[in-house]
């Protein structure tokens, strides 16, 4: 999940993006309305988190410029402008939520995890054979045993299952999970799909993750499971 956090603030900006982070999201940050579209244009975000007093626009002014395309992402308003007026004008232009500065992260969180789920059309509990992934209580099991992943090994096994049978590139990997442009030389990707396979993969029989050539991963489930080899019969064994 990648979010866009549009904060002119640095200090809150920074303490955000780091909270963010930590909770396991990819986060790219503007301080400023025109950034904010910059990177709007360039990158499909999940979400947005949008402060209303940014120094060349009226964050309203990047509200309705979001709600103009076809498909835009849900939108957080995070603002010190409390007033009644103001929350009820932000909703009507079509801020999916408002939470009102200061506020505690943790109440952030939830609002973010909420909006989420509410504009994801995939289920919150994803399954690929038998491999099954709860969103919302991060596990994720394999033929009913428990497999433990990284914060960041987990990012990329949902992303591919939200898109399994679809061939995602490096560079599609690293832009969601990550908060960095992919550079066409790291290996992190590559990296992250061992550990994967390992965990996921090398155990079992049926094996889910593919690579497809010049593109990248994805994971999907064959048709059936590779069969294992006939036992030979014991006087063929000692032949």
């Amino acid at each position: 999940m990648r979010i866009l956090v549009i904060e002119d603030e640095k200090r809150i900006a920074d303490f955000l993006c780091r909270g963010l982070q930590g909770a396991g999201y990819a986060v790219d940050a503007a301080l400023t309305g025109g950034a904010a579209m910059d990177h709007l244009h360039g990158t499909d975000y999940d979400m947005v988190i949008l402060d209303l007093m940014l120094p060349d626009m009226d964050g309203l002014k990047v509200l309705e410029r979001i709600r103009n395309k076809k498909l835009g992402p849900p939108v957080l308003i995070l603002s010190a402008r409390s007033g009644l007026d103001d929350r009820v004008k932000g909703l009507e232009l079509g801020a999916d939520d408002y939470l009102v500065k200061p506020f505690a992260f943790v109440e952030l969180l939830a609002r973010v995890r909420a909006l989420l789920r509410r504009g994801q059309p995939a289920p919150e509990r994803l399954q690929v054979a038998d491999l099954a992934l709860d969103c919302i209580r991060r596990k994720v099991t394999r033929g009913g045993e428990t497999i433990d992943l990284a914060p960041k090994e987990f990012g990329i096994l949902e992303y591919m299952m939200r898109n399994k049978g679809r061939p995602l590139s490096r560079t599609m990997i690293v832009e969601h999970v990550w908060d960095m442009d992919y550079d066409g030389l790291t290996n992190i990707v590559d990296v992250y799909i061992r550990h994967l396979r390992s965990k996921i993969d090398d155990r079992f029989p049926q094996k889910l993750i593919q690579t497809v050539r010049g593109i990248g991963y994805m994971i999907e489930a064959p048709d059936r499971p590779p069969e294992r080899p006939p036992e030979q019969a014991p006087a063929e064994r000692q032949a």
